[in-house]
Order: structure tokens, then C-alpha cells, then sequence
């Protein structure tokens, strides 16, 4: 069996099981057992592949074609120029939330040795890329879900990367402390939309994508706690679901932000929210 046909038979299963994008998929998944980048796979598609990846890669196949995600599968995916290892542990990082990121080191640009919390960091995507771009920031990484926080140490120890992991409920393990910047990418999903999510994102932790009857339950407890969070001159950077930019604005400037500015993600769509309150 060639790799060439190994890829046709998986993407006519893929496509019957109705996975969005069964060409990539298949490929990907086919370079991941056989150690090769995709460039590099795609120059040699004739050569015989053997039994035993013949066999591993219709295992993999079955398990896309019931829609586990392809992050999943390989443990593994790219986040701002990271390797970061995720599983079902843990929300699987997207590409607008690197924007987030990218927010947080501008504000961070001029502030020397910034205390930062990544809250609710999941994967720890946010909190170790800060790191790794900014060496002399001080990053704690907080979160409810103890598996969790077991991906986002493992994540760090592979980048090699010093950070403070502590575990509890919102801001209660950071409690009498004072950060530049706050970053987090909440649950935002109402709680009444999740069964309309693709198959793939149900999969994800329910706890890292139910928002409660509105989507906003997280942003009230953080407009009505974070400013007690945050050093002189410091930011709450948060992420936003679709259609709640306006509405979380609102909510903070009702509590006392001075500040309110939205920035869109690469759709277009109000993503990120920053807010400061006053010194």
C-alpha cells in the first residue's frame, strides 16, 4: 500500500463521515505516524508503507471519521510559534486566541518585569507564550480542572519554560496579589447553544466552553473581582464569543472601567476585550 493510496481510501471515509476538511486531515494524519513533514511526504507518495502503519493509520482514520479532533489525535498543535502538546484535557487552542497573546505583549512592552496571570489557562498557551516571548516576566497559570493544569506543566517542562501553576476556583489562588496584566480566554458559549456546536468542539472540556444561560456568567465574576487583581496601570485582556463585545463593554464600564477597547480577530468579529480601571 502507497501513501498515495493509503490518503484516497481515508479521505472517501472521511468525507462519508462528513469531517470538514478530509483532504488535510488525511495527510496530516498520515505524516504525523510516519514522522515526515507534509512537504516532505507529498515528494515520495509511491514508495510502500508498512503493515504496521497501514494498520496504526486505520485506527486513526476510524477514530476521526467519529469526529475526534485531529488535535486530538496527534496530542499536538502550533500556537505562536510554540509545540504545544493538548488532549481532551484541555480546550484546543485557536488561532485568533494568538492575537490575544500578541495584545498582551504590546501592553506589556514598555513594563519592566510584569507580573502576569494567565486565569483559566487550560493548555497554558497564553501564559507560557508570554513567557517565552517576555524571559524576565514573572507568569502564574491558574485553573479549576487539575487535568488541566497536569497539560499545561507538561507543556512548560517541554519548552522549558519557569512558571507558577497554582489550582482553584477564579481568582481565589491568586487571593491578596496584584498583576500588570490578567489574560484569559473564559467559557463564553450560553449554555443553551452548546448542542449546536460542531461535533469536534463537543468534545472539548465542557467546563472551558459553558458560559451559563447567556454566555456572560465569567465576565460578571471578573468585572465585579478583577480590578482588585491588578496593579497601578494594569489590564484585564480577555476573549469574547461571537456577538458579545458590546454587551461584556457595558458590563465593565458599569463596574467602574475607564477604559473599554475591542479589537476584531482575523473574521472580522469583536474577539478581544481590554479594560482598565482607574489607578
Amino acid at each position: 500500500m502507497t501513501p498515495r493510496n493509503l490518503i484516497l481510501q481515508a479521505v472517501r471515509s472521511l468525507k462519508e463521515a462528513g469531517v470538514p476538511d478530509p483532504e488535510t486531515d488525511a495527510a496530516l494524519l498520515l505524516s504525523f505516524l510516519m514522522g515526515l513533514p507534509p512537504l516532505e511526504l507529498r515528494m515520495d507518495m509511491e514508495h510502500t508503507v508498512s503493515a504496521e502503519i497501514v494498520s496504526a493509520y486505520g485506527d486513526l482514520i476510524g477514530k476521526r471519521q467519529q469526529r475526534i479532533p485531529l488535535q486530538y489525535l496527534t496530542e499536538s498543535v502550533r500556537f505562536h510559534g510554540l509545540d504545544f502538546r493538548v488532549d481532551s484535557r484541555v480546550l484546543i487552542p485557536r488561532p485568533e486566541t494568538e492575537q490575544l497573546v500578541d495584545w498582551g505583549l504590546e501592553i506589556l512592552k514598555n513594563v519592566a518585569a510584569p507580573a502576569v496571570l494567565d486565569l483559566c489557562c487550560g493548555s497554558g498557551c497564553i501564559g507560557l507564550s508570554i513567557r517565552a516571548a517576555r524571559s524576565d516576566a514573572a507568569v502564574t497559570l491558574t485553573d479549576l480542572s487539575e487535568e488541566a493544569l497536569a497539560v499545561a506543566r507538561g507543556n512548560a517542562e517541554q519548552l522549558r519554560l519557569r512558571v507558577e501553576f497554582l489550582h482553584g476556583n477564579f481568582l481565589q489562588p491568586v487571593r491578596q496579589r496584584s498583576f500588570d496584566l490578567i489574560l484569559t480566554n473564559p467559557p463564553y458559549i450560553p449554555t443553551g447553544d452548546l448542542s449546536d456546536l460542531q461535533r469536534e468542539v463537543r468534545l472539548e472540556p465542557i467546563m472551558a466552553l459553558d458560559g451559563g444561560t447567556d454566555g456572560m456568567d465569567f465576565y460578571r465574576r471578573l468585572a465585579a473581582e478583577g480590578a482588585l487583581y491588578l496593579s497601578p496601570g494594569g489590564a484585564l485582556l480577555m476573549e469574547l464569543g461571537i456577538g458579545e463585545g458590546e454587551a461584556v463593554s457595558a458590563l465593565f464600564r458599569r463596574t467602574g472601567a475607564i477604559q473599554t477597547e475591542l479589537r476584531k480577530d482575523f473574521a472580522g468579529i469583536d474577539r478581544m476585550l481590554l479594560v482598565r480601571f482607574g489607578e
